[in-house]
C-alpha cells in the first residue's frame, strides 16, 4: 500500500476513503483536522488558558501532544489535569509516564485523586456497593473534580480526548435512554447556556476515529503501553461500542453518519431546551441543575453503605 501523496509506504488507509497516507502525511492530515475542528467551532481563543484532562491513555495524551504542537508559539496556555480514581492495576498513582510526558513538553501538570477529594477510592466504593456499576460513580466524580479544579486554576476551556467513536456511542446511548437533555448539551463544544460556575468543554479530536488516534499515538511514540480500565466492560457503553463496531465493519461509514446527522439536529435540540437557571448545590455549593448535585447524591449513597455495611 502506497501513500496517495508521495508514494512512500503507507501506514493507514483513511476511514471511508480511498486515500492512504505515509507517516509524514498522516501526521499532517491529523493535525490539520484538529486545527480545522478548533477553528470551525471556535474552541480556543488567542489568550485562552486551556485545561487538558489527561488519563495517560492514547486519546488524552495525543490531544495534549497535538495542542502543544499547535499552540506552543502562541499566547494560549496549556495546563494538564490528571485524576487517580483508585482502580487497582489501572492507574499509576504516581503518574510516572504522565509526569515525564508533561515535563518533556514543558507543560504544568496538576494531579488529584478520589481518595483525597471524596475520602474513598473507586475500588473501596464499589467493594461496598456491588449493585451499581463503577462507571456510574466514576463519570460523575471525575466531572466534578475537573470542573472545580479548572475554576480554581483560572482555566476557561477544558479539553477532553473524546473521539468520533466515543461520540457516536454517546449519541446512541442517549437515544436508547430517551435522554434528550443529555443529547442537547453534547457536540464538539458542550453545554446549552454559559455560566461562570461551569468551564466550557471542548473536544478537538471530535472528527477523528479511535483507529486514527491510536495510529497517531503509536507513530509518534506517545504511549509506552495500553491498559484499558478493568471496569470498561461492565458499563452500558461497552455493549453499544461492540454493536457499533460490528455495524461499522459491515456498513462502513455508520459512525460518521451517526455523528453527522446528530450535528445537523443539534441546533434544534439546543433551542428546545428550557433555559434553566444554574443553581448551587445546597450541600457542596457546586454548580447544579438541581438543589443537590449528582455527585453529592452519590456521595450520600456511599456514606450510607459505609455506615450500614
Amino acid at each position: 500500500m502506497q501513500c496517495s501523496q508521495c508514494h512512500a509506504n503507507a501506514v493507514l488507509k483513511l476511514p471511508n476513503s480511498a486515500v492512504s497516507l505515509c507517516r509524514k502525511h498522516f501526521n499532517i492530515y491529523f493535525e490539520k483536522k484538529v486545527r480545522k475542528t478548533i477553528r470551525v467551532y471556535h474552541m480556543i481563543g488567542k489568550q485562552d488558558k486551556v485545561g487538558v484532562a489527561i488519563s495517560g491513555g492514547k486519546d488524552s495524551m495525543t490531544l495534549l501532544y497535538v495542542l502543544n504542537n499547535l499552540f506552543k508559539r502562541t499566547k494560549v496556555k496549556l495546563i494538564a489535569l490528571a485524576i487517580d480514581e483508585g482502580i487497582k492495576g489501572y492507574r499509576d498513582p504516581e503518574f510516572r509516564f504522565v509526569n515525564e510526558f508533561c515535563k518533556k513538553l514543558d507543560i504544568e501538570l496538576k494531579t488529584y485523586s478520589y481518595k483525597k477529594e471524596f475520602g474513598k477510592t473507586l475500588d473501596e466504593i464499589t467493594e461496598k456497593d456491588k449493585e451499581t456499576i463503577p462507571c456510574t460513580y466514576c463519570g460523575v466524580f471525575r466531572r466534578k473534580i475537573l470542573n472545580e479544579k479548572a475554576l480554581e486554576l483560572g482555566v476557561n476551556k477544558l479539553a477532553t480526548g473524546h473521539n468520533l467513536d466515543d461520540e457516536s456511542q454517546a449519541i446512541l446511548m442517549n437515544q436508547f435512554r430517551k435522554n434528550v437533555r443529555a443529547s442537547a448539551i453534547m457536540g464538539p463544544v458542550t453545554g446549552v447556556v454559559d455560566d461562570p460556575k461551569f468551564v466550557r468543554r471542548i473536544k478537538p479530536l471530535y472528527f477523528l476515529t479511535e483507529k486514527e488516534v491510536a495510529t497517531f499515538a503509536f507513530l509518534n511514540g506517545i504511549l509506552d503501553k495500553f491498559v484499558e480500565c478493568p471496569n470498561a466492560e461492565l458499563g452500558y457503553r461497552a455493549s453499544v461500542r461492540d454493536m457499533l463496531n460490528d455495524f461499522d465493519e459491515r456498513y462502513p461509514g455508520t459512525k460518521y453518519n451517526i455523528v453527522s446527522s446528530f450535528l445537523a439536529m443539534l441546533p434544534a435540540l439546543k433551542s428546545q431546551q428550557p433555559k434553566e437557571k444554574i443553581k448551587s448545590c445546597s450541600l457542596c455549593g457546586a454548580a447544579s441543575s438541581k438543589d443537590v448535585c449528582q455527585a453529592c447524591v452519590l456521595l450520600n449513597r456511599v456514606n450510607t453503605f459505609f455506615v450500614h455495611h
